[in-house]
Formats: structure tokens, sequence, C-alpha cells
């Protein structure tokens, strides 16, 4: 191949690379839905819904989405006079797409009933596909705090670790990003109530949701 043949394969080859990315950058800036790629590293201690969503706008920032308002999809439970918080109140109205175009759901109705949720649309930010079940390691468990209907819990049996302020005492109810689980059930199949979480250091800690299937991620939608 002549010098200058070379020199036109590789002014083509990135022309194309450059489209490639070009595209991809297009397509997260629209995106307005992902699981975190990763979380805080504190267990299912967030820094409270504001940090949960703090996190969120952080990440889609990083990947040129930051045009849009994120909040976390979490739920709270009243607690020392403050009334509960529920999930699906804070997400905006919909559609949702991920950071492929992929419509995951179109209003909040169809995100609690027939969504298109699944293993190869629950992308983080990046585009990624989140590890699931038969993954090494697993972490397919996202904290949601909610009932399947993205409702909180009553007052008395803690299912949010505290508020998401705890990394050590307490339960969370996390989701499964593939929505496969142990059983063909429906809890097994839920992307937002499937289990509380649970283990040697009280249910909260990055380790003990990690010995269940997760790493602290959770849902990040756009509101507008």
């Amino acid at each position: 191949m002549s010098s200058t043949m070379r020199s036109t394969a590789f002014a083509l080859s990135a022309l194309l690379a450059l489209g490639l990315s070009g595209s991809a950058s297009a397509q997260q800036a629209n995106m307005t839905f992902f699981v975190t790629s990763a979380g805080p590293g504190k267990g299912a201690d967030l820094g409270g819904l504001a940090g949960a969503d703090r996190i969120s706008q952080q990440l889609a920032q990083a990947v040129g989405a930051g045009s849009h308002t994120w909040h976390a999809y979490l739920s709270t439970q009243a607690a020392d006079g403050q009334p509960a918080v529920n999930a699906r109140d804070r997400i905006g109205r919909g559609p949702w797409q991920n950071s492929k175009g992929v419509t995951i759901a179109k209003d909040l109705d169809e995100l609690h009933g027939a969504n298109n949720l699944t293993k190869q649309t629950d992308l983080t930010e990046k585009g990624d596909v989140v590890n699931g079940r038969g993954d090494t390691p697993n972490k397919h468990d996202a904290l949601t705090g909610s009932q399947p209907d993205g409702k909180a819990f009553p007052q008395g049996e803690d299912r949010t670790c505290h508020n998401c302020p705890s990394s050590t005492q307490g339960t969370a109810m996390v989701g499964h990003t593939d929505r496969i689980g142990l059983l063909d059930d429906d809890a097994s199949k839920s992307w937002n109530s499937s289990h509380p979480s649970r283990g040697p250091d009280g249910g909260c800690s990055q380790a003990d949701l990690r010995s269940t299937g997760g790493d602290g991620l959770f849902y990040c939608f756009a509101i507008n």
C-alpha cells in the first residue's frame, strides 16, 4: 500500500470513528434514563435523596446529558415528622429512553406495568449492560426502597436503610435490573421491588449489598 493510500485509509477511519462518537454522544445527550454505573462505595448511604440526585446529575453530566435535571428513583419512609416520598412522584412523566435511544416506558403507568425494561435495555449512563444473574460479579440489585407501584412503604419495618443515610443497620428494598432472580415469580422478575437487602454488617453496607448481588447501584430518570 502506498503512503497516499495509507493516509487516505487513516483519514477515512478517523472520520468514521468521529461520526460514530458523535452519534453516541447525541444519543446520550437525549438519554432520559439510566442505571448508575457505580455507587458511592458506601453501601446504601447515598446522602439521602439530595445526595442520590446529585450523583445522578454528575454521572449524566460526565456523558453529555447534564442539560436534563436528574432524580434518583428512590422512595423514603415517613420519619422524624417528615412525610414519605414516593419514587414515582419525583421522576417526571416520561417518556424515558436509555443511552441507546430505546424507549423503556412512555409514562408512569407503563413504567410500573408492562414496560420495556430488560437486561439489554437497563443500561448505564455509559451505555453498558449491568452484570446480572450468571455474571461475575452479579450487580443486578438496584436500590429503590419502593413497592411495585413505585410508592413508599408505610412506617414500621425499614425498607430504605433509614432513608439511605445508613451504611450499616437496616434493610433496603431492591429491584433486579435483569428481571431475573432465584425463582420464577413476580418478585424475582421485578425491576423495582424484588427483595430486601441483608447481610452480616446489618443489611446496608457495601459488603451486604454485594452479598446478595448488588453494588449500591440505583436508577436515574430525567424529570424534564
